[in-house]
Protein backbone atom coordinates (compact mmCIF):
# COMPACT_ATOMS: atom_id res chain seq x y z
CA UNK A 1 0.00 0.00 0.00
CA UNK A 2 1.35 3.47 -0.49
CA UNK A 3 0.30 6.71 1.10
CA UNK A 4 1.42 10.26 0.46
CA UNK A 5 2.00 13.02 3.21
CA UNK A 6 2.16 16.58 1.92
CA UNK A 7 4.24 19.26 3.16
CA UNK A 8 2.67 22.13 5.30
CA UNK A 9 0.23 23.80 2.99
CA UNK A 10 0.63 27.63 2.78
CA UNK A 11 -2.25 30.10 1.60
CA UNK A 12 -4.32 30.08 -1.14
CA UNK A 13 -0.96 29.18 -3.59
CA UNK A 14 -0.92 26.16 -1.59
CA UNK A 15 -4.29 25.29 -1.79
CA UNK A 16 -4.32 25.65 -5.21
CA UNK A 17 -0.88 22.94 -5.73
CA UNK A 18 -3.19 20.59 -3.89
CA UNK A 19 -5.70 21.13 -6.18
CA UNK A 20 -3.84 20.82 -9.36
CA UNK A 21 -1.18 18.78 -8.63
CA UNK A 22 -2.49 15.78 -6.28
CA UNK A 23 -4.97 14.02 -9.11
CA UNK A 24 -1.87 13.44 -11.06
CA UNK A 25 0.42 12.40 -7.67
CA UNK A 26 -2.20 10.01 -6.96
CA UNK A 27 -2.69 8.36 -10.04
CA UNK A 28 0.95 7.65 -11.76
CA UNK A 29 2.15 6.53 -7.63
CA UNK A 30 -0.79 4.49 -7.07
CA UNK A 31 -1.71 6.27 -3.71
CA UNK A 32 -3.95 5.22 -1.51
CA UNK A 33 -4.15 7.35 1.10
CA UNK A 34 -3.03 11.02 1.24
CA UNK A 35 -2.47 12.32 5.14
CA UNK A 36 -1.56 16.96 4.70
CA UNK A 37 -0.17 19.07 7.12
CA UNK A 38 -2.74 22.25 7.08
CA UNK A 39 -1.95 24.54 9.85
CA UNK A 40 -0.74 27.70 7.58
CA UNK A 41 -3.76 26.84 4.86
CA UNK A 42 -5.41 29.85 5.99
CA UNK A 43 -3.55 32.92 4.59
CA UNK A 44 -0.46 31.43 5.71
CA UNK A 45 -1.74 30.81 9.42
CA UNK A 46 -4.09 28.57 11.02
CA UNK A 47 -6.78 26.93 9.33
CA UNK A 48 -10.55 27.34 9.08
CA UNK A 49 -13.49 24.65 8.83
CA UNK A 50 -14.57 25.99 4.74
CA UNK A 51 -10.62 25.31 4.13
CA UNK A 52 -10.36 22.08 5.54
CA UNK A 53 -13.29 20.84 3.87
CA UNK A 54 -12.05 22.17 0.33
CA UNK A 55 -8.55 20.25 0.84
CA UNK A 56 -10.49 17.32 2.03
CA UNK A 57 -12.85 17.54 -1.28
CA UNK A 58 -9.43 17.71 -2.93
CA UNK A 59 -8.67 13.68 -1.36
CA UNK A 60 -6.57 14.53 1.71
CA UNK A 61 -7.97 12.27 4.45
CA UNK A 62 -6.16 13.44 7.49
CA UNK A 63 -4.82 16.96 7.71
CA UNK A 64 -2.45 17.93 10.68
CA UNK A 65 -1.52 21.24 12.05
CA UNK A 66 0.87 22.17 14.46
CA UNK A 67 1.94 25.67 16.76
CA UNK A 68 -0.57 27.65 14.57
CA UNK A 69 -3.59 25.30 14.99
CA UNK A 70 -5.30 28.18 17.49
CA UNK A 71 -4.77 31.48 14.67
CA UNK A 72 -8.17 31.31 13.49
CA UNK A 73 -10.89 31.10 16.27
CA UNK A 74 -13.48 29.25 14.62
CA UNK A 75 -11.72 26.44 14.55
CA UNK A 76 -12.32 25.40 18.32
CA UNK A 77 -15.51 24.25 18.12
CA UNK A 78 -14.67 22.63 14.85
CA UNK A 79 -11.71 20.11 15.54
CA UNK A 80 -14.18 18.55 18.84
CA UNK A 81 -16.80 17.23 16.06
CA UNK A 82 -14.13 16.62 13.05
CA UNK A 83 -12.38 13.41 14.06
CA UNK A 84 -9.92 13.90 10.65
CA UNK A 85 -8.50 17.53 11.74
CA UNK A 86 -5.91 17.02 14.07
CA UNK A 87 -4.20 19.20 16.57
CA UNK A 88 -1.04 18.64 18.47
CA UNK A 89 -1.60 15.70 20.82
CA UNK A 90 0.57 16.24 23.69
CA UNK A 91 -1.32 20.09 24.17
CA UNK A 92 -2.72 19.45 28.09
CA UNK A 93 -5.68 17.44 28.73
CA UNK A 94 -8.98 19.08 28.18
CA UNK A 95 -7.54 21.15 25.07
CA UNK A 96 -10.25 20.82 21.79
CA UNK A 97 -9.60 18.57 19.59
CA UNK A 98 -7.98 15.79 18.85
CA UNK A 99 -4.48 14.44 18.59
CA UNK A 100 -5.15 11.49 16.62
CA UNK A 101 -7.21 9.45 14.61
CA UNK A 102 -8.23 5.95 13.10
CA UNK A 103 -9.41 6.19 9.74
CA UNK A 104 -10.96 3.52 7.71
CA UNK A 105 -10.16 3.07 3.97
CA UNK A 106 -13.69 3.40 2.10
CA UNK A 107 -14.38 0.13 0.04
CA UNK A 108 -11.93 -1.58 2.49
CA UNK A 109 -11.23 -2.93 6.36
CA UNK A 110 -7.78 -1.38 6.25
CA UNK A 111 -7.46 1.09 8.82
CA UNK A 112 -4.92 4.00 9.13
CA UNK A 113 -3.76 5.56 12.63
CA UNK A 114 -2.29 9.24 12.38
CA UNK A 115 -0.77 10.74 15.59
CA UNK A 116 -0.28 14.76 15.62
CA UNK A 117 2.79 16.02 17.99
CA UNK A 118 4.36 19.49 18.31
CA UNK A 119 8.30 19.43 19.74
CA UNK A 120 9.48 21.18 22.93
CA UNK A 121 12.92 22.75 21.77
CA UNK A 122 12.48 26.22 20.48
CA UNK A 123 8.79 26.40 21.15
CA UNK A 124 5.96 25.72 23.95
CA UNK A 125 6.98 23.61 26.87
CA UNK A 126 4.45 21.09 26.04
CA UNK A 127 3.88 17.85 27.32
CA UNK A 128 6.26 15.25 26.75
CA UNK A 129 5.68 13.97 22.79
CA UNK A 130 7.92 10.70 23.93
CA UNK A 131 5.69 9.86 26.68
CA UNK A 132 2.51 11.19 25.76
CA UNK A 133 3.07 9.72 21.18
CA UNK A 134 4.45 5.87 22.93
CA UNK A 135 0.96 5.88 24.99
CA UNK A 136 -1.38 6.91 22.34
CA UNK A 137 0.56 4.07 19.74
CA UNK A 138 -0.25 1.63 21.77
CA UNK A 139 -4.03 2.44 21.80
CA UNK A 140 -3.94 2.75 17.82
CA UNK A 141 -2.41 -0.48 18.05
CA UNK A 142 -4.74 -2.37 19.23
CA UNK A 143 -6.80 -0.98 16.29
CA UNK A 144 -4.12 -1.69 13.40
CA UNK A 145 -0.89 -1.74 12.47
CA UNK A 146 -0.52 0.92 10.20
CA UNK A 147 0.27 4.18 12.40
CA UNK A 148 2.03 6.95 11.45
CA UNK A 149 3.26 10.33 13.65
CA UNK A 150 3.61 14.32 12.27
CA UNK A 151 6.25 16.03 14.86
CA UNK A 152 5.94 18.92 13.88
CA UNK A 153 9.22 20.77 15.21
CA UNK A 154 12.14 23.04 14.93
CA UNK A 155 15.14 20.83 15.91
CA UNK A 156 16.21 18.14 13.30
CA UNK A 157 18.01 16.66 16.80
CA UNK A 158 14.25 16.22 18.44
CA UNK A 159 12.94 14.85 15.47
CA UNK A 160 15.67 12.21 14.88
CA UNK A 161 15.16 11.23 18.68
CA UNK A 162 11.87 10.58 18.02
CA UNK A 163 12.31 8.27 15.12
CA UNK A 164 14.70 6.35 17.07
CA UNK A 165 12.29 6.11 19.85
CA UNK A 166 9.27 4.92 18.02
CA UNK A 167 11.34 3.14 15.45
CA UNK A 168 9.55 -0.50 15.35
CA UNK A 169 6.61 0.53 16.62
CA UNK A 170 5.44 2.82 13.90
CA UNK A 171 5.21 3.06 9.89
CA UNK A 172 5.79 6.10 9.40
CA UNK A 173 7.35 9.68 10.84
CA UNK A 174 7.47 12.48 9.19
CA UNK A 175 8.52 15.94 10.46
CA UNK A 176 6.99 19.06 9.77
CA UNK A 177 7.05 22.87 10.46
CA UNK A 178 10.34 24.32 9.10
CA UNK A 179 8.95 24.15 5.22
CA UNK A 180 12.89 23.03 3.87
CA UNK A 181 12.36 19.75 2.33
CA UNK A 182 15.03 17.45 3.96
CA UNK A 183 17.14 14.50 2.39
CA UNK A 184 17.55 12.37 4.97
CA UNK A 185 14.49 10.00 3.67
CA UNK A 186 15.15 6.29 5.26
CA UNK A 187 13.79 3.63 6.34
CA UNK A 188 15.17 2.55 10.13
CA UNK A 189 16.10 -0.97 11.42
CA UNK A 190 12.44 -1.39 13.06
CA UNK A 191 10.55 -1.01 9.33
CA UNK A 192 9.68 3.16 10.04
CA UNK A 193 10.20 5.54 7.67
CA UNK A 194 11.37 8.48 8.36
CA UNK A 195 12.38 12.03 7.16
CA UNK A 196 13.10 14.81 9.41
CA UNK A 197 11.24 17.24 7.31
CA UNK A 198 8.67 16.78 4.35
CA UNK A 199 9.12 20.21 3.37
CA UNK A 200 6.34 22.49 2.17
CA UNK A 201 3.79 23.19 -0.31
CA UNK A 202 2.97 26.98 -1.56
CA UNK A 203 5.25 29.61 -3.06
CA UNK A 204 8.85 29.14 -3.20
CA UNK A 205 10.08 32.35 -4.55
CA UNK A 206 9.60 33.96 -0.83
CA UNK A 207 11.03 32.99 2.19
CA UNK A 208 8.83 29.60 3.44
CA UNK A 209 6.55 31.14 1.73
CA UNK A 210 6.25 34.69 3.03
CA UNK A 211 7.27 37.60 0.72
CA UNK A 212 10.83 38.22 0.68
CA UNK A 213 10.25 41.97 0.85
CA UNK A 214 7.97 41.77 4.56
CA UNK A 215 10.85 38.79 5.94
CA UNK A 216 13.93 41.22 4.96
CA UNK A 217 12.26 44.49 6.16
CA UNK A 218 12.27 42.31 9.70
CA UNK A 219 15.32 41.02 9.75
CA UNK A 220 16.96 44.12 8.65
CA UNK A 221 15.05 46.65 11.01
CA UNK A 222 13.58 44.52 13.81
CA UNK A 223 10.43 46.70 13.42
CA UNK A 224 7.08 44.67 13.70
CA UNK A 225 6.19 43.54 9.92
CA UNK A 226 3.12 42.13 8.25
CA UNK A 227 4.41 38.85 6.34
CA UNK A 228 1.93 38.20 3.08
CA UNK A 229 2.09 35.03 1.44
CA UNK A 230 3.94 34.93 -1.27
CA UNK A 231 2.59 34.19 -5.01
CA UNK A 232 5.13 32.76 -7.24
CA UNK A 233 7.04 29.19 -7.96
CA UNK A 234 4.18 27.20 -6.38
CA UNK A 235 5.30 23.70 -5.32
CA UNK A 236 4.24 20.72 -3.82
CA UNK A 237 6.30 18.83 -1.35
CA UNK A 238 5.65 15.39 -0.15
CA UNK A 239 7.18 11.73 1.10
CA UNK A 240 5.66 8.69 -0.74
CA UNK A 241 5.73 5.42 1.88
CA UNK A 242 5.06 2.27 0.44
CA UNK A 243 4.02 -0.24 3.56
CA UNK A 244 2.64 -3.73 4.03
CA UNK A 245 -0.48 -2.93 5.59
CA UNK A 246 -1.04 -6.66 6.93
CA UNK A 247 1.85 -5.99 9.17
CA UNK A 248 2.94 -2.15 9.47
CA UNK A 249 6.22 -2.31 8.10
CA UNK A 250 7.59 0.52 5.71
CA UNK A 251 8.92 -1.21 2.50
CA UNK A 252 10.47 2.69 1.57
CA UNK A 253 10.27 6.15 1.65
CA UNK A 254 11.11 9.17 -1.18
CA UNK A 255 10.27 12.97 -1.60
CA UNK A 256 8.85 14.72 -4.11
CA UNK A 257 8.97 17.69 -5.26
CA UNK A 258 6.23 18.66 -7.89
CA UNK A 259 6.07 22.55 -9.54
CA UNK A 260 2.88 23.92 -10.74
CA UNK A 261 3.36 25.56 -14.03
Amino acid sequence: MRLLFIGDIVGAPGRRAVKELLPDIVGKENIEFVIANAENAAGGSGITPPIAKELKSYGVHVLTSGDHIWKKKEVIEFLDRETSVLRPLNYPKGTPGKGATVIELPGSKVKIGVVNLVGRVFMQPLECPFRTSREEINKIKEITPNIFVDIHAEATSEKIALGWYLDGLITGLIGTHTHVQTADDKVLPGKTAYLSDVGMTGPFDSVIGRRKEDILTRFVTQMPTRFEVAEGDIRLDGAIIDFDEKNGKARSIKRIEKKLT
